[in-house]
């Protein structure tokens, strides 16, 4: 019996010994599975970060190309508005001249008594009517021209004698 006295007694030492020389407070690594709670949400924001980046990127690009839109759309209404200040212009123009012809015409004694119809289109000035003579409807065409702004007259007057 002492023999296994012994024995239990060397084995109990060896224990004693072993576990001294154990170290102890030493933080193991945590190994978790490939699976893990911690592993599936590293990737969905990985997932979520590349769309967001993909997203800003589609929206900077539609930005560009609105901006491009904006700034076509702006010229066009410039040249629009450019456009219809100049037919405006025109259109007084023309209007202008229309009056200044007649004011003429009214002054001249041979043409003041007779009807003319004075139509002005970009300048050009078209005479409709009678007038009672050659001379008088050479004249009507000399008194338009002389008109500042008029680049050329289109003279349709009739000559008429009244008998």
């Amino acid at each position: 019996m002492d023999k296994y006295k012994l024995s239990t007694a060397g084995v109990l030492w060896a224990a004693v010994v072993l576990a001294g020389c154990e170290p102890r407070d030493v933080p193991q690594p945590k190994v978790e599975p490939e699976d893990s709670v911690a592993a599936r949400a590293e990737r969905k924001i990985d997932e979520v970060r590349a769309e967001a980046r993909q997203e800003i990127a589609e929206a900077r690009d539609r930005a560009r190309q609105v901006g491009r839109d904006a700034q076509a759309g702006g010229e066009q209404a410039s040249r629009d508005l450019e456009q219809l200040g100049d037919r405006a212009s025109a259109k007084v123009s023309d209007a202008a001249i229309t009056t200044a012809v007649n004011a003429e015409l009214a002054r001249d004694a041979s043409l003041s008594a007779t009807r003319i119809d004075v139509d002005t289109d970009g300048g050009k000035v078209a005479l409709r009517g009678s007038a009672p003579s050659d001379s008088a409807r050479e004249r009507a065409t000399q008194i338009a021209s002389q008109v500042k702004g008029v680049t050329g007259v289109d003279n349709q007057l009739s000559v008429t004698t009244n008998l």
